[in-house]
Formats: structure tokens, sequence, C-alpha cells
């Protein structure tokens, strides 16, 4: 028994796992039915040493800052953009003539072509780097902003959105990769949770600038439109000014130490393919419930304000940036708690606390539902600060950008309708006050999915932990590469020290 628990041990340490997600750690393998009946015990918070935040901050050099908030404004102007429409969408209904359920459908397209667009993205981030992707990226959204701005027909918009959709979701993962990549251990459940909150800082902007640019001018909604296309060239900018993450240059040093760098990147997809598959789907439904519960709870919200409990604008727009600074704390502080209590449990808690909010964040037709906004988002955004860094220590190594996005985007595949669904709820059964059924449900999916899933709090993203890197480009090279450029790389992690969350937990060394 005891050589056991020091086999276990070992893994644990050497795929960067903490003691308390020994468990799932990716390198043992165990029939269902043990897995089944790992969910409860490991869902047992690890209680991890609680640091200083601001200590974990400063353990970030001013490169990983820079790489985070060019990773976090990238995520804030997507966000932005996306929510232009949620928040112009009876403008634009009475421009083109169409419905405001017809108008949801540039919101649906939007999401339907953005896994196209991970997919795409994603594969070239992983092969050839963070950066040219990133730029392309922000070179679209400057084109499409435009031209929605000079849309004339609902024809033109919904082509205009779905190709935007394309842009949109090659974005995720990159930001993702580019922020965490290179994050310091302990500081990464923190990180992870400031960098989702870009999301709700892009609709709170998105929020404010509607309110002082929509039908306060003759051109009505389309200076929104055309002031979004602005801020992505300074993006352009400061992400060329910037290299690559030290963990994709590393990775690419294993690639071109083979001699065979395509050939190579081909059989880490083979690798991750035959290793991760089931994995991948699981990501795939998991993200599909996130997704209906933001998008359910989030893009139609200032329409029901507006429609159904005669909120002014100025009452929504109050209302809807109250609820992003409740999302951006929610999100901060539970990615921060997570290193803590673990991902799945942290999820898990704070989706159940937003449930049991849904009835006053719908029910309530007065100006409190101010505060029922706030702390619905704050679990909302909490929940999903979390994820960022989940399905990075989840992805394997080698796509990490490409599995991050296109999970992410498939699971918005899956819930595009969310906004379409509602909407024509509402105008098929307009009875106050009105709740929708997607808002209750979908956060028992989430519950539920995040609960059977797996998890491997502390995972280290470099080579020297791939294992699926290992197989495709073979041990002595990814050896060879390893000695050459960090003589210690396995002796000494500076993010482990007396600050960080490793602290708290068993090493192998300390079982042995």
């Amino acid at each position: 028994m005891a050589s056991q628990t020091n086999t276990m041990a070992y893994d644990g340490e050497k795929y960067g796992h903490t003691s308390s997600a020994y468990a799932d750690a990716p390198a043992e393998k165990m029939s269902v039915g043990r897995y089944i009946a790992t969910r409860l015990p490991t869902l047992k918070p690890p209680m991890n040493k609680a640091p200083n935040p601001i200590k974990l901050l400063t353990l970030l050099n001013g490169q990983q800052w820079l790489f985070f908030l060019v990773g976090f404004l990238g995520w804030t102007w997507d966000a932005f953009d996306f929510f232009t429409v949620s928040l112009t969408t009876t403008p634009l209904a009475e421009t083109f003539g169409v419905s405001v359920a017809d108008v949801t459908w540039g919101i649906t397209l939007v999401l339907m072509f953005r896994s196209v667009g991970s997919v795409a993205f994603g594969i070239a981030a992983d092969r050839y780097g963070r950066k040219w992707p990133y730029v392309v990226n922000m070179v679209l959204f400057i084109v499409l902003e435009l031209g929605t701005g000079f849309c004339n027909t609902y024809q033109q918009f919904l082509a205009v959105r779905a190709l935007y959709g394309v842009a949109m979701g090659g974005l995720y993962g990159n930001v993702a990769a580019t922020a965490l990549e290179d994050c310091p251990d302990a500081a990464k459940g923190l990180i992870s949770g400031m960098l989702q909150q870009g999301y709700a800082f892009g609709y709170l902007l998105a929020t404010a600038f509607s309110r002082g640019l929509v039908n306060t001018t003759s051109h009505g909604w389309r200076p929104l439109y055309w002031f979004g296309a602005c801020p992505p060239v300074l993006l352009i900018v400061f992400r060329l000014c910037l290299p690559e993450t030290q963990a994709f240059i590393e990775r690419s040093e294993v690639r071109q130490a083979t001699g065979r760098l395509t050939s190579t990147f081909i059989a880490e997809g083979r690798v991750a393919l035959k290793k991760h598959w089931l994995l991948l789907t699981y990501l795939v439904l998991l993200m599909a419930g996130f997704n209906f519960m933001s998008h359910g709870s989030q893009d139609l919200y200032p329409t029901m304000l507006t429609n159904q409990y005669g909120f002014s604008a100025n009452m929504v727009t109050v209302t809807q940036v109250v609820a992003n600074l409740g999302a951006m704390t929610g999100g901060t502080v539970i990615g921060y708690s997570s290193q803590i209590f673990g991902r799945r449990f942290s999820i898990i808690f704070i989706s159940i606390i937003g449930g049991a909010l849904l009835y006053p964040y719908t029910f309530v037709g007065s100006n409190s539902v101010i505060a029922a906004a706030f702390f619905e988002q704050f679990c909302v955004q909490g929940a999903w600060g979390v994820i960022p860094i989940h399905l990075m220590e989840l992805s394997p190594g080698s796509f990490r950008t490409f599995v991050v996005g296109t999970s992410y985007q498939l699971g918005n595949l899956v819930s595009s309708a969310s906004s379409t669904i509602e909407s024509t709820i509402g105008e098929r059964f307009p009875l106050p006050p009105l709740v929708n059924g997607d808002k209750k449900t979908t956060r028992y999916d989430v519950i539920l999915l995040t609960f059977i899933g797996p998890e491997y709090l502390g995972h280290k993203f470099g080579v020297a932990y791939d294992h699926d890197m290992e197989e495709a480009a073979g041990a002595e090279t990814v050896a060879a590469v390893l000695h050459h450029n960090h003589p210690v790389h396995l002796d000494h992690d500076s993010s482990d020290d007396g600050n960080g969350i490793e602290k708290g937990h068993a090493t192998a060394h300390d079982v042995v």
C-alpha cells in the first residue's frame, strides 16, 4: 500500500498536480466504475494555503504582465463587439424593418460561426505562434465592425455578423494561452479570474458607449459600430511589440530539433486525439452548459428590462454597469478562490448560489433589481472566472490554443440559439413577469457536468511535463532541448516558493 501511495505521489508531482487531484492524474488509467466512485471524494476542497493576492500579483514579471494585458484587452474588445448587437436590437429592427427576434439571428450566427474561427485560428496559433493569429483577428475585427456600421439591409447585416463570428471565434484560446502559459503557477487561479473578466469589462464598456453613441446623432446606432473598429488598431501595435510566450518557444524548439517540424506537429495531433478524445468531448459539453448559463442571463436582459419593466435608457445603463461590476468582482474572487478550494468545487458552489438568485434577478421590476443583477452576475462570471485556467490545465499541451478555443466555441454553437429562443418565447407569451426556462435549467447542467468531470489543479504547462510531446517527438529530443535551455529546469520552479500555492501540498519527496 505504501508503494502505491509513493507511485501516485510521484505521478502527481511529475504532472504538476496537487495531492487533491491525484485521482484525476492523466498518467493514471482507471475503470469507468472507479472513475465514477472518485467524483465525490475528489470534490472535497483541498483547502490549500490562502496566499496574499497582492503577493501573488508581484510574482509576475514585466513580460508576463504584458502578456496578460494584451490578452485581457483583446478579450475585452471581443466582448465589446459582440454585445453591440445585444444592446441595439430595437434600433436595428426598426432600421431593417424586421422583428427583434429576427435581429437576434445576428447573435445566433455569430455564435454558430465562432467554432469555424476557433479551429482555423487555434491550429494556426499552436503551429505558428500566438502573435500573428492575434494580429489577423484584430484586422478582421476592424473590417467587420466597420462593415456592420455600413449595412443597409437585413441580409447584409446577417452576412457580416456571420463573418464576424469566424473572427471572434479565433481569439479566446489565443488570449488564454498568451496570458496564462508563462504565468507563475501560484498566481494562475487569480490571473485566470482577472482574464475572464475582460468579457464583463467589454460588456460594461459596450453598455456605456452605447448610451453615448446610439441615437444621439443622425446616424442612429451606426456610430457604436464605427467606434468599435478603432481600438483594435492599438491592440495590433501592442501585440507586435511583444514576443511569443516562453512556453510556445520551448515547444517550437523541440519540434525544430526533430528536423521534421510539420510532421512532428501532425504527430502531436494524432497523439492528442488518440489519448484525449473523450476529454475533448467532455469539454465541449461543459462549455455548452456554461454558454447557455451566460448568454441566457445576459444577452437579452437589457431588452427584458426595457420591454417588460419599462426601464428608461439611463436606468438600463446603470443596471448593466452595476451587473458587470459584479461580474468582474465575482470572476476575480472565485478565480482566486479556486486555487484554494479547487476548480470543480468553486464552480459548483457559486453556480448553486447563482441559481438561488434567479428569481429576484428576473421577477423584480423595480430599481431594486440592481442589487440582484450585481450578485447574479457575480455568480455567473464567478464560475466563468475559473474556466480559462481549468480548460488550460485539462488541455493537451501541443494543442492548447485549439482545444481551449474550440471547446469553448463548440459549446457556443450548441447554445447559439439561446437568444432567438428567448426572444421568440417572449413574443409569443408576453405575460409579465416572464422568466426563460433556459436561465433556470442550464445552471443545473453546469453543476452536473462539472461534478462528473476531471480536475488537474496545478498542472504545469512546460514541455518537461508533457508526455504527449515525448511520444510524438521522442523523449531524447525533449530532454536534449530542455538540458540546453534550462539545465536546472526540473530542479526548481520559481513559482513554487514560499508564497506559492504548492507549499501546502505533499510532494514526492515529502511522501517518500
